[in-house]
């Protein structure tokens, strides 16, 4: 883990789209490098197996809006490598159910959760990059907007 201690820092972009409710100064927008987003899913730098490439494809379906293509795609990779341990590791404990193992898949989860934290891919982070909020409709809404949708089609 990062041995970071207390709350994680808010992004600076979380910041701006908050109205910087801290009022400290922040980095001047026409100094800072953007990070262009991916406009396709890029191929992995190395070999992935079933379950890590199945990773893979559902990290970039998820998130193409701000996983970088160019800054993020090692530990992507790595992240999905490790998926594909786990699965190996996963079954050698199901047949074995040896302590050892066992000891070493949650382990192994812990980094991945980690990673994937590290990556947006949990809650917490989502709403931290102001990314997505998930958020279920109510049967009232679904119904109007199948209505309207139909309506539009005649």
């Amino acid at each position: 883990m990062s041995g970071q201690v207390g709350r994680p820092p808010v992004p600076i972009e979380r910041k701006r789209k908050l109205g910087n409710p801290g009022k400290r100064a922040l980095p001047d927008k026409n100094k800072i490098a953007i990070i262009a987003a991916a406009n396709f899913i890029p191929d992995p730098s190395r070999p992935l197996f079933g379950p890590g490439r199945d990773l893979w494809d559902r990290i970039w379906g998820a998130g193409i809006s701000w996983i970088s293509p160019n800054t993020d795609l090692e530990l992507l990779v790595m992240v999905c490598e490790q998926v594909d341990e786990r699965s190996k590791l996963r079954a050698r404990v199901w047949n074995d159910n040896r302590n050892e193992e066992r000891k070493a898949l949650r382990a192994l989860e812990r980094e991945i959760v980690n990673n994937l934290s590290l990556l947006g891919f949990t809650p917490t982070d989502r709403s931290r990059l102001g990314v997505a909020e998930v958020h279920r409709q109510s049967k009232l809404t679904e119904l109007r907007e199948r209505a309207a949708q139909r309506e539009s089609e005649q």
